[in-house]
């Protein structure tokens, strides 16, 4: 009989000593590691290809992306002059032409300087105003050291200024909604008990302007195990709501809806992602889900109005079914539509579908082979952009577009990145190589157009393989200039492959299972 090998923590790890990562001897060891990679790949053309680079990464001609929230596009901007960023909005004319004229709301290096600490920008949280006027307030979230800690202070947009008196959420792992023009739904760490042994909030307590934090009511709580609770309202008009979700760990959760005073479970799998919008749910399924007699596989999307499910009526409309080929990664409701971004065998495919014709759908035809596109409403909040969406489309070899375009009309090119290198020079190719237990593995692999297939080409490999991330083609200035484009001594240019290994999600929840826990092997085996 075998028995398990305990564990236990050792001082015989020769490399111990390098857990010091600023002591002098420590550091001397990392300029003796890094000499050997300069001693192997510094040539000497390296410094006019590493300004290149910098070139590349340095470069303030990029494309602003924006959140629009009423008649305003904002968007937070870092440059040399900004190195902290500077928070700022423009009108949709403004936007779309070649100088957009911004307004300044928030300069980071400026309010770093006042108040004595080095603020990183977290992001902002709107509250919907309104029918019919614009929007006021914002929560603006900063980290004092660029970490998941962050404090919540209330903006004034209309003043550009911090609310005096305002909400005012002191630093710590937050989960903060707005619940009203005066009521926030604040998970933060209240003191003993309130955060789970993953240090996220605990307990979510309702917050009224003017109260004191410590004495805020408790509104929803979870196990200390567990790793986060969060409150949301849906200020949606007609279909205002509070749900609440459990967050048991990084792929299961428990979401309960608000009625009555009371917590009511939205019954799906713990695996399972939801959504609502207006009067429906959605729900997309990880792991094969049998209702009645109806089994629904992994990585489907269904659909079925919110009222109806909450009675217990499970006829679900599936508006997608994964293949063997084809994988949803992500939708984004517009006011009317549902928009599907779908990865078939690792190229983008966008789907429409129209609820109000039984869930018709079509295709968007903005997606060229061996390319990445994604398409995202513009403003749901919004009567008058509500059927907009965004569209970004990019591929190893073509630098990101940024479109704008209307649900049954046209799309625009609005905004664009610039090029860095000679893609005329080069091909996209896809292949397919065959992993130890038989699976298929895609791999894209660019190249010059004149490659000689020989096996003497210095090829630069990447993969991922994680958290059901999927590597899909992106524009890179920086492969361009520091690798397709670097010469060998005999006259050969770089090779680059990105390889689509299990563990990601190019195929769904099914390819990223295939390689976890003793299965983990699959993913370096395909790589």
């Amino acid at each position: 009989m075998t028995h398990p090998t305990k564990t236990t923590a050792t001082t015989d790890d020769p490399f111990l000593w390098l857990e010091d990562i600023y002591g002098d001897r420590q550091l001397e060891w990392v300029r003796a590691q890094n000499a050997l990679t300069e001693d192997a790949l510094v040539t000497p053309d390296f410094e006019d290809r590493e300004r290149g680079i910098l070139e590349v990464l340095d470069s303030t001609d990029r494309i602003p992306m924006a959140g629009k929230h009423g008649d305003f596009y904002y968007n937070f901007w870092r440059d040399a002059e900004h190195r902290q960023g500077i928070w700022r909005r423009t009108s949709w004319d403004s936007y779309a032409s070649d100088d957009p004229d911004w307004e300044l709301l928030l300069d980071v290096d400026a309010l770093s300087a006042a108040e004595g600490t080095e603020w990183v920008w977290a992001g902002a949280l709107f509250l919907r105003p309104a029918e019919g006027t614009p929007h006021a307030r914002v929560l603006v979230a900063l980290s004092p050291d660029g970490g998941d800690a962050t404090r919540y202070r209330e903006f004034d947009l209309g003043t550009l200024s911090f609310v005096e008196a305002g909400f005012d959420i002191p630093t710590a792992k937050s989960r903060i909604s707005w619940a009203g023009e005066d009521t926030l739904y604040v998970g933060t760490d209240f003191g003993p008990g309130s955060m789970t042994s993953s240090s996220y909030p605990r307990t979510v307590r309702t917050l009224r302007r003017g109260g004191d934090l410590g004495s805020a009511e408790e509104y929803f709580a979870v196990d200390e195990d567990h790793m986060m609770a969060l409150v949301l309202h849906d200020s949606t008009p007609g279909f205002e709501r509070d749900l609440a979700v459990d967050t048991i760990d990084f792929y299961t959760r428990r979401s309960y809806l608000r009625q009555d005073d009371a917590w009511h479970l939205i019954e799906v799998p713990e695996d399972a992602s939801i959504s609502l919008h207006r009067e429906w749910l959605i729900i997309r399924p990880r792991t094969d889900w049998t209702t009645g007699s109806t089994t629904h596989g992994a990585g489907s999307l269904l659909v079925i109005p919110l009222e109806s499910f909450l009675a217990g009526d499970r006829s679900f409309v599936t508006v997608f079914a994964p293949d063997a080929s084809t994988s949803l990664q992500s939708w984004s409701w517009t006011r009317d539509y549902l928009l599907l971004n779908l990865l078939h065998d690792v190229s983008s495919e966008i789907r429409i579908l129209d609820p109000a014709k039984d869930w018709a759908a079509e295709l968007l035809d903005a997606c060229p082979p061996l390319h990445s596109v994604d398409a995202y409403a513009v403003d749901d909040e919004d009567d008058a952009a509500g059927n907009d969406y965004w569209l970004v489309a990019t591929g190893f070899l073509t630098p990101s577009t940024l479109y704008r375009g209307t649900i049954g009309g046209e799309s625009t090119a609005v905004k664009s990145s610039p090029s860095y290198f000679d893609e005329d020079l080069y091909a996209v190719e896809q292949h397919f190589a065959v992993s130890s237990d038989g699976t298929r593995v895609p791999y894209f692999q660019i190249a010059a157009k004149d490659l000689a297939l020989d096996g003497g080409n210095p090829t630069l490999l990447s993969g991922y393989g994680g958290f059901e991330h999927s590597m899909t083609p992106a524009y890179s200035g920086v492969i361009g200039r520091g690798w397709l484009e670097r010469t060998t001594q005999d006259g050969r240019r770089g090779v680059y492959v990105l390889a689509n290994i299990r563990g990601g999600g190019e195929y769904g929840p099914q390819w990223h299972r295939a390689a976890l826990h003793a299965d983990r092997h699959r993913a370096y085996e395909d790589f």
